[in-house]
């Protein structure tokens, strides 16, 4: 229906012009000596008309043959009435050269809107059919890794010998491992969606000092925390899963004895969450890459969800997230969130437990 309403305004919008270029020719022919302001009104709104509504080529000649030979009969005719000097006729020829130039940056310019367009839909199918890939995969992992821990579980429990049960310990300690990466997989595909959002008043000061008592007796750090931040409304599970994601990757760029910190300070309407390490720091090479999902670097490298989650969740939230190496060394990863999110009705995640288990 829209179609057909715009087409038919494209046809009203032409039969308009003309009858106003026919009459502006009109006037050329009954205004001797006067036929400038016509001549060039029919040539301007020739170019308004097509800015508009752009034509097809073979279309586009013919209009321009038409206005050309009626514009410059006219002008002809006043040479020949001794009005005008044959050099005014010129401007049929000069004028019908910017028109096609025109046409040209016209027609470019389509021609890049319309590969802008399928760039972006070939990244939006793209993208959704990456959702698509990793929700599937994440759910159809769940009930193997579940069958295949129940049998494990068994074998250990029902031999006595030692080294089967090391054998199924080992067995267990992968089988979590691949629970995890399903669990984050499925986490990745919904942590981008601002439509799930389950906001709250969340007490930010006081999940930094939760979050930091929660990872010191696992990890030998020294671990740090500042929070100035005070309530902002957002989605806890999710903010929380980012903090342990950031956590977990300085915990992975750092050794036994490191340094890891996590602040929180207001910066007017937003919030500022920085986490700090002084450990490896992040490659050059893999700098521009590393929010980018399934991208695990070429240090110590994980699963390569964890940062493209901070990043999602941040995206959800509309926020940002900055990853700068410090001097020194060391790496500082810079949250800006707004302190505030509209009420949103979210699915609920997975538990931040099977996500995101400290090393």
């Amino acid at each position: 229906m829209w179609a057909t309403a715009s087409s038919r305004a494209d046809r009203w919008l032409f039969l308009g012009w003309i009858a106003f270029a026919t009459g502006n020719v009109i006037l050329m022919f009954v205004m001797p000596g006067k036929e400038t302001v016509p001549f060039h009104f029919v040539w301007i709104s020739l170019s308004l008309v097509y800015g508009l509504q752009p034509w097809s080529l073979k279309r586009t000649y013919l209009v321009l043959i038409v206005v050309g030979i009626v514009t410059g009969l006219a002008l002809i005719r006043h040479v020949q009435n001794g009005i005008i000097g044959w050099e005014e006729t010129t401007e049929v020829p000069l004028m019908s050269m910017v028109f096609l130039a025109m046409v040209w940056h016209v027609r470019r310019r389509a021609v890049a809107s319309a590969q802008a367009r399928q760039t972006a839909e070939s990244e939006r199918r793209m993208r959704d059919a990456q959702r698509r890939f990793v929700r599937f995969a994440s759910h159809e992992l769940r009930t193997p890794l579940t069958v295949a821990r129940g049998y494990t579980e068994l074998i250990r429990s029902e031999h006595v010998h030692p080294q089967v049960g090391d054998d199924a310990t080992v067995v267990l300690e992968e089988l979590d491992k691949l629970a995890r990466i399903a669990a984050r997989l499925l986490m990745l595909a919904q942590a981008d969606e601002p439509s799930e959002l389950r906001t709250e008043e969340l007490d930010l000061d006081a999940l930094l000092q939760r979050t930091i008592k929660r990872w010191r007796p696992i990890v030998e750090r020294t671990w740090s925390h500042a929070g100035h931040a005070g309530t902002i409304r957002c989605d806890p599970e999710r903010i929380e899963v980012a903090l342990d994601s950031l956590l977990e990757n300085a915990v992975r760029y750092t050794d036994d004895g490191g340094a890891i910190g996590i602040t929180a300070h207001r910066d007017g309407t937003d919030v500022i969450i920085e986490v700090r390490d002084n450990g490896l720091g992040i490659p050059d090479g893999d700098l521009p890459f590393i929010f980018e999902g399934f991208h695990s670097g070429s240090a110590r490298g994980g699963t390569g969800m964890g940062l493209a989650i901070v990043a999602a969740v941040m995206d959800s939230h509309g926020g940002t997230v900055h990853a700068e190496n410090v001097n020194g060394g060391g790496a500082l990863f810079t949250l800006r969130l707004p302190t505030s999110s509209a009420d949103r009705t979210a699915a609920p995640f997975p538990s931040r437990s099977a996500v995101l288990a400290p090393p």
